[in-house]
């Protein structure tokens, strides 16, 4: 109902155009298929190309907004199904702070909400090195800036999830600790393909 009175006073703005309604209207969403990717070890598909009106919605979700969040998970729930285990890429502790909360850790909590699948944060940062403004060298050197911090993984099959995908680094560190958790880690799913 605070939902509800909230929308009513402040009504949802999309993230892509602005216009009121949702946090992301019908014609923001990509048009055709979604894009596969393929990196070192994961399968990754993801809603469009980090561009445009889909660009704009992800850096409105960076931006705080939560009504974002929420239409990205109504959109990505359609890659997950009851029963799987989905990790979110936790953001910096600084970058949580600023927000009010975990983008990538509310969509994962929003799909688990609307699939009956299960959102496991786990996922620590130790490094608080950013991925934006790195060149494509940098960002594939990164590595250790993950640990496991959650419950044990031994025999789960998880899919990562993640706002954004570039080079795939950033996957690629976060499915290691999670293999070296025990999980088996073979897919990916994110909003935008950069």
């Amino acid at each position: 109902m605070l939902r509800e009175l909230i929308d009513w006073v402040f009504p949802p703005e999309c993230g892509g155009c602005g216009n009121t309604g949702t946090g992301l209207c019908e014609g923001c969403l990509p048009r055709g298929a979604r894009i596969g990717f393929r990196l070192a070890s994961l399968d990754g598909t993801a809603l469009g190309a980090y561009e445009g009106d889909l660009r704009r919605a992800v850096l409105a979700l960076k931006s705080g907004r939560r009504d974002v969040a929420e239409a990205f998970a109504q959109r990505l729930s359609q890659l997950v199904t009851a029963g799987d285990v989905l990790v979110p890429v936790p953001t910096t502790a600084a970058r949580r702070c600023e927000r009010g909360f975990d983008g990538c850790e509310l969509i994962a909590r929003e799909i688990a909400k609307r699939t009956q699948a299960t959102a496991v944060c786990g996922l620590i940062q130790t490094a608080g090195d950013r991925q934006r403004g790195r060149n494509r060298v940098s960002r594939l050197s990164a590595k250790g800036r993950f640990r496991w911090r959650g419950e044990p993984l031994a025999g789960k099959r998880v899919i990562l999830l993640d706002d954004v995908a570039t080079t795939g680094a950033t996957l690629e560190d976060c499915a290691r600790v999670l293999r070296g958790a025990g999980a088996t880690v073979e897919r990916a799913i994110v909003v935008a393909r950069a």
